[in-house]
């Protein structure tokens, strides 16, 4: 195993000392990038990504890694610390938050969850405290979730495009009354100039996003930025190249998804669906 450096001076954020760490090993073994994805037989630009700090990787390719460098689980451990810090995740949200207000267009894929500028509050009630939130700090996590939906608002709103798959809309509420308020809502959006709705049918079978929720934004300076999420975090890509596959993903879903006409006659055909009386 090779002697552990001495690490003053280095980042004391434990994602920034991860990709610090991963990178210095490289360099320290003298091989590129390139090399060491041919040695791994891993995509090089993961590595890359990975010394950057843009992503963390997978366990499986850290345990190759601490089994490349003989670092006998170093690398892994300091992976664990790195994954569990949420400090990083905060910003990255807090930054991408910034980037949606400045937006001059919007575009999304939902897996499973409705898009939060398109949930009404008993949902976003039902979504969040089935996410830990209670009390006072749950009232507080929905109105800040609906206040964003004024962004949609005004005759300057962004437009904005989004495909639901199926499952987001086979997911009810367990108040029936308020999932049919949410389906409602949704139909009554789907009808705005600035709004573009799509669903992607669950015969559509699998794509590029079957598991990657995303919302892409342009800026004002003609970049586009893309947020990929999950329930328990969320990644901000920036990088040109990275957004790019992403979105020529989001292009193939949508060529999957009903058209907007068709799409809105679905969301109205569950409404007929559901019973009359919520409380049956």
């Amino acid at each position: 195993m090779p002697p552990r450096r001495v690490i003053t001076g280095r980042s004391q954020e434990p994602r920034q000392r991860f990709a610090e760490e991963v990178r210095l090993l490289r360099t320290g073994r003298g091989v590129s990038l390139r090399q060491l994805g041919e040695r791994l037989g891993w995509d090089w630009s993961l590595f890359g990504k990975m010394e950057k700090g843009e992503t963390l990787g997978g366990p499986e390719v850290v345990q190759a890694l601490d089994t490349y460098y003989g670092t006998t689980g170093m690398l892994l451990a300091m992976w664990e610390l790195a994954a569990g810090d949420k400090s990083q995740f905060r910003e990255r949200y807090r930054r991408y938050m910034g980037l949606e207000a400045e937006a001059v267009s919007l575009w999304h894929f939902a897996v499973s969850v409705m898009p939060g500028l398109l949930q009404t509050p008993g949902y976003a009630r039902e979504l969040l405290a089935a996410g830990g939130f209670k009390g006072d700090e749950l009232t507080q996590q929905v109105e800040a979730r609906i206040g964003r939906q004024e962004l949609l608002e005004g005759e300057d709103a962004p437009p904005f495009r989004t495909i639901l798959s199926e499952a987001v809309l086979r997911t009810a509420l367990r108040d029936a009354g308020e999932w049919r308020r949410q389906l409602e809502h949704l139909a009554e959006m789907a009808e705005r100039s600035n709004l573009t709705l799509h669903v992607l049918p669950q015969g559509a079978g699998l794509h590029g996003l079957s598991s990657t929720d995303v919302w892409f934004l342009r800026l004002p300076d003609a970049r586009t930025v893309a947020y990929t999420e999950h329930g328990y975090g969320g990644e901000l890509i920036e990088e040109h190249v990275a957004v790019e596959r992403i979105q020529r993903a989001y292009d193939a879903t949508r060529d999957l998804a009903l058209p907007p006409a068709e799409s809105l006659k679905f969301v109205l055909r569950m409404l007929e669906e559901l019973p009359c009386d919520s409380s049956t």
